[in-house]
């Protein structure tokens, strides 16, 4: 149970003041019918946007909440770099939700793909983890042809990326066709991908994201849309 004027405020509708005068004007409904007191305390589950409405639209979905976006080229994933981010792609007042969403992991400028934002900080660290060993899988299409000998490099668990002093975890290459592989890495380092390829004489011209532990991003799902992960995708990513 929560209260209605403090539930509503931290799903970011306005200041608790505004919450309650948009109640006063009866904008807000639960089962059918109009709540008349801010301070009531509503029940607070999975499925209160189909229980409540405000100014007629379902209300917005309660924490916890993930969702999965797929990120577009030209789109940050900071609040703190320069340049459009992938919380411009969110309603708006999702900015002011408390517990506020967060990105787990980045895709830089440059890359496109899976993206997951949650305000579920428990699930965050435990998909970010180095002890959960989750794979991440991207698409990488490069500069020049595969030579053969990538694949054991990247297997090796021996492989140094420049001004690092400890070896990379082994990671999967599964070469597409002369310029394009997927590769399924299990850390998170800083440009990873790319500096791996660099490490073995190559340049990634385009990088995608498709896969993180068992989700995959769904063809249908368009670049800067997203949805809310059901409680079975999210376990799925551990499967």
């Amino acid at each position: 149970m929560a209260r209605l004027d403090r539930l509503l405020a931290n799903l970011g509708y306005g200041s608790r003041r505004e919450v309650q005068a948009m109640v006063a004007r009866g904008q807000v409904v639960l089962d059918g019918a109009a709540l008349k007191d801010a301070g009531a305390r509503v029940p607070v589950a999975a499925d209160l946007p189909q229980r409540m409405t405000v100014a007629g639209r379902p209300v917005d979905p309660p924490a916890p909440l993930t969702l999965m976006m797929h990120k577009p080229l030209d789109v940050v994933c900071s609040h703190r770099e320069a340049g459009r981010s992938v919380y411009e792609l969110l309603p708006g007042r999702w900015r002011a939700r408390t517990p506020g969403l967060s990105t787990i992991g980045r895709l830089d400028k440059d890359t496109t793909g899976l993206l997951l934002i949650t305000d579920d900080g428990p699930f965050l660290h435990r998909v970010i983890s180095p002890r959960s060993h989750v794979p991440k899988r991207y698409l990488a299409t490069l500069d020049r042809p595969l030579e053969g000998h990538e694949a054991a490099a990247f297997a090796s668990g021996t492989l140094m990326l420049d001004g690092e002093t400890a070896p990379l975890a082994p990671a999967v290459l599964e070469p597409l066709d002369a310029r394009r592989a997927h590769l399924t890495i299990t850390e998170g380092r800083y440009h990873q991908v790319r500096r791996m390829f660099a490490a073995v004489g190559n340049h990634v011209v385009a990088l995608h994201r498709d896969r993180i532990g068992g989700l995959a991003l769904p063809d249908d799902l368009e670049p800067g849309a997203w949805r809310i992960l059901t409680p079975a995708e999210q376990a799925g990513l551990f499967g």
